[in-house]
């Protein structure tokens, strides 16, 4: 559903991110990885179309990004960022709402009536029924982030990008999100969100993408980017892969590296 080809990333004169190639497909839940600042969320601003890229190109559904008015691609893409903001006196299911916007008429801003089913089945996805008469002042950063994660939902996107979604859940709720993701992608949906948990990204994610030094180190199935030697590289610390006894994999920073930074 989006394909990036040849991508060159940045800011003005500063390359975050050069030789980037990626496909993101129906019926997968990938998730991007590696430390901060390596330009996991450029690329998916890249792949959103809200980022233009220095080199290269993007085509979502087969169109190039660029060709794609702003209504048509949130049609295609539901882009998350990490931090998303709403009026304080909004209730939880207007803000839900403002997921269906791409696809009314300009002249129409109120909610209609064939949004109530996607409305509502996206706020019993994330457990935030009780929640929808709440002003969103009232609900913790980590029911926030439910929230905005349900109007991607109602938006109705094939594709989803979704940038740290995890970020203020607790490790019930992180699993709880990946879990519903990793639903949505077995129904069709196309996922690709950013992680900075490697144990959660990499028990969670049908596929990996490794972001360091520059560029895409590695991506591919978990096992096969879940290295130790990759990881090490990517970060600048010392990480080991140990097997847990169901198969899982479990990344470990060296202790005398733990802290440390590049």
């Amino acid at each position: 559903m989006i394909d990036a080809r040849g991508l060159v990333l940045g800011y003005r004169e500063r390359v975050v991110l050069r030789d980037v190639t990626f496909a993101l497909h129906a019926h997968e839940l990938v998730a991007i990885v590696g430390p901060n600042g390596s330009g996991k969320s450029t690329l998916l601003r890249a792949l959103g179309g809200t980022l233009t890229p220095q080199a290269g190109s993007v085509a979502i559904d087969g169109t190039p990004s660029h060709a794609l008015d702003g209504d048509e691609r949130a049609r295609r893409v539901a882009f998350v960022p990490a931090e998303e903001h709403a009026d304080d006196d909004v209730l939880v299911r207007e803000a839900v709402e403002l997921g269906r916007f791409p696809h009314r008429p300009w002249w129409q801003w109120g909610a209609q009536p064939e949004d109530t089913p996607l409305v509502d089945a996206a706020l019993a996805r994330l457990y935030l029924e009780p929640f929808a008469q709440r002003r969103i002042a009232t609900l913790s950063s980590g029911e926030r982030q439910r929230v905005w994660l349900a109007a991607a939902l109602a938006q109705g996107a094939p594709t989803l990008l979704l940038d740290e979604p995890t970020s203020h859940l607790d490790l019930a709720g992180a699993y709880a999100a990946l879990d519903t993701l990793h639903a949505l992608a077995e129904d069709g949906a196309a996922i690709a969100v950013v992680l900075h948990d490697l144990n959660l990204a990499g028990s969670s994610a049908d596929r990996l993408v490794l972001v360091g030094d520059g560029t895409v180190l590695a991506d591919g199935p978990v096992g096969d980017v879940f290295r130790s030697d990759l990881l090490t590289r990517a970060y600048g610390a010392e990480i080991a892969v140990h097997h847990t006894n169901d198969g899982a994999l479990v990344a470990v920073p060296s202790r005398r590296t733990r802290g440390e930074r590049r």
